[in-house]
């Protein structure tokens, strides 16, 4: 009875407040007039913070010291500062009432008001302590990931030392060494990683979602079950054709290691990735080994015709900031500093302060990097236009962004592109099949690793509150169920495997945007291709098409003003799809099966 009274003067209080609030937006004038002055006002400042926000983070992925305390400390307290805004309860108060009269508020106004009440469930001040311990987690955890030392047989090596190791090395003892040493990092990230799944949780929860996996759910406007099933039905779509790449891949691992004996699944460091999401390094196509034309060129080279590749579709030349502020090589040898060498693109103030953090060489796969990251940084100036609030320039989806991204690096990486940048002879008779069979080892490898094991495997994380003493059993086990991929030797729960993967720990519960960006990508591509090029999707050129870069821009100028489903309906013509994705790689199958032909099937 106490408790109800006490509430009492509380719900008299509030219910003033709304009655204050509405009476004063009636005397102003026009509920929309003064939603646009509270959006104004809430922008400036999460603006700011943003930014500041940004520039410590970039700070602590770009200079990584040990025993450096003051970095980490700026990082927290700048995010702490964000979070502390963007969950207030005046604004999430605020929000919340100005959403009750929307039918006198626009379509932008109302889109806006919803952003502001899903950032404020990541950072909720209604548990204040919760989101300062997840924020302190956090920057601790990132701190951990990228400053640790890998080592083989007690030397110092970077991760691009490791993957150079799984893409060349013959030696399966050599790979034992290297591949072991790609996951010893797990083991100082599992408590961190129990720690996370705690407060992450909390945090959304105090705003009404029951896991951190649902609410990353949620900014898609579907359900947990929705996107499983999505996901779900992506790795059945492709399942036939992995099955032979999975078959292929056995049978030609074990030739080329000198193993009789073919297993029955793969063993992980057989596998020229560290995950096992990407095995395309295994085939170099006759007539289209561009590395050794990429090699006489310098690393800045690469940069810069990522740039000319945009500028020919009609694009601006990257704002000189970005050739300023960036961190796109890797440190020279004796830096007393490390850096953070995963890819990203990073839109710091929301404007015009783009960046890309790298650690560019002059090989294939950076090449396609490169023009992978610049398609998230030409997003980010696309949208940063005056049609697009703020607070709305994101992708249509979180998916868009990606799929945007490789489909600029899928392009670039086509024989008649390559051809007209002399990466390739004009006269290569390299084999169109062997081709897309390489393709088909990264984009058809991936779907089981992304909508499979990480999905799934955060999906128990978050939402099935995964028993900690089950972490790397559970790993291994979504990783044979779905890409029949084995560990080289037992692997007890001393180790957290999956800790390995960046994604676990500071991009959580959200990688199968990267599937659905491969499914998005596809579609883009076949619609460029047939609509626009009439050209086989599987050999265009981009180069100088600035009619591609014209359908190109009226997605991407549009940020996150519209439904991704009605966009996707309007400018392709139809609802998301794997379709044109296994259309672009029929051939292969029959292609596949006559190779295997009297080999075991395992999968």
């Amino acid at each position: 009875m106490r408790r109800l009274t006490r509430l009492i003067p509380g719900i008299f209080l509030a219910g003033l407040f709304i009655l204050f609030f509405h009476n004063q937006i009636q005397s102003k004038g026009s509920v929309q007039k003064e939603a646009q002055q509270f959006l104004d006002s809430y922008t400036k400042t999460y603006q700011k913070l943003y930014y500041e926000m940004s520039l410590a983070e970039w700070k602590s992925n770009t200079y990584i010291m040990e025993g450096d305390t003051a970095t980490p400390a700026a990082t927290r307290r700048a995010t702490e500062a964000l979070a502390n805004f963007t969950g207030s309860k005046e604004n999430i108060e605020k929000a919340r009432y100005f959403l009750k009269f929307r039918e006198e508020l626009t379509p932008l106004q109302i889109r806006q008001f919803q952003r502001i009440l899903y950032q404020a469930a990541n950072n909720p001040q209604t548990v204040p302590d919760v989101v300062k311990a997840r924020i302190k987690a956090e920057t601790e955890q990132t701190e951990k990931l990228f400053g640790f030392d890998f080592k083989i047989q007690g030397k110092s090596v970077s991760t691009n030392d490791i993957d150079n190791i799984l893409k060349t090395e013959t030696d399966l003892s050599k790979r034992l060494e290297a591949w072991k040493a790609s996951k010893e990092v797990g083991k100082n990230l599992k408590d961190g990683l129990i720690r996370l799944r705690e407060l992450r949780n909390k945090t959304v929860q105090a705003l009404g979602y029951p896991d951190y996996f649902a609410y990353q759910v949620s900014d898609y406007g579907m359900s947990v079950e929705e996107m499983r099933e999505m996901t779900q039905r992506l790795v059945e779509e492709v399942m036939p054709l992995y099955r032979e790449l999975h078959t292929f891949a056995r049978y030609e691992l074990a030739k080329k290691y000198g193993v009789k004996e073919v297993p029955d699944y793969l063993p992980a460091h057989w596998l020229p990735n560290r995950w096992g999401q990407d095995w395309n390094s295994m085939i170099t196509v006759e007539g289209y080994d561009i590395d050794s034309r990429l090699s006489e060129k310098s690393a800045e080279w690469l940069m810069k015709q990522g740039e000319r590749f945009y500028i020919s579709l009609g694009f601006s030349p990257l704002p000189e900031s970005f050739w300023k502020l960036s961190s796109l090589y890797p440190l020279p040898p004796g830096t007393p500093y490390k850096k953070n060498n995963h890819a990203s693109a990073w839109h710091m103030d929301l404007e015009h302060d783009v960046r890309c953090l790298m650690s560019v060489i002059p090989n294939a796969e950076w090449y396609e990097t490169v023009h992978h990251e610049l398609g998230h940084i030409y997003y980010y100036l696309s949208y940063t236009n005056p049609e697009v609030p703020l607070l709305l320039r994101e992708g249509a989806n979180r998916a868009y962004h990606e799929a945007v991204g490789s489909l600029m690096g899928l392009a670039a990486m086509q024989k008649p592109f390559l051809v007209h940048l002399n990466l390739l002879p004009e006269d290569s008779q390299a084999d169109e099949m062997q081709m897309l069979l390489k393709e088909a080892l990264n984009y058809i490898v991936f779907i089981p690793w992304s909508a499979g094991v990480m999905t799934d495997f955060e999906y128990e994380l978050y939402s099935g509150n995964l028993s900690p003493e089950a972490f790397n059993a559970k790993w291994w086990e979504l990783k044979k169920r779905y890409q029949g991929i084995v560990p080289p030797e037992p692997r007890g729960e001393e180790f957290c495997d999956a800790a390995s993967k960046t994604h676990i720990n500071n991009d959580a519960a959200q990688y199968y945007d990267y599937a659905l960006s491969y499914v998005q990508l596809f579609q883009l591509h076949q619609f460029i291709a047939t609509k626009i090029l009439h050209q086989n999707p599987r050999a265009t050129n981009y180069y100088g098409k600035k009619e591609v870069g014209d359908f190109l821009k009226s997605i991407l100028e549009k940020g996150a003003t519209e439904d991704w489903r009605k966009l996707t309906r309007e400018k392709l013509g139809e609802d998301l799809s794997a379709k044109a994705m296994l259309e672009y790689f029929a051939p292969l199958k029959d292609y596949l099966q006559k190779i295997n032909q009297g080999r075991k099937y395992t999968l």
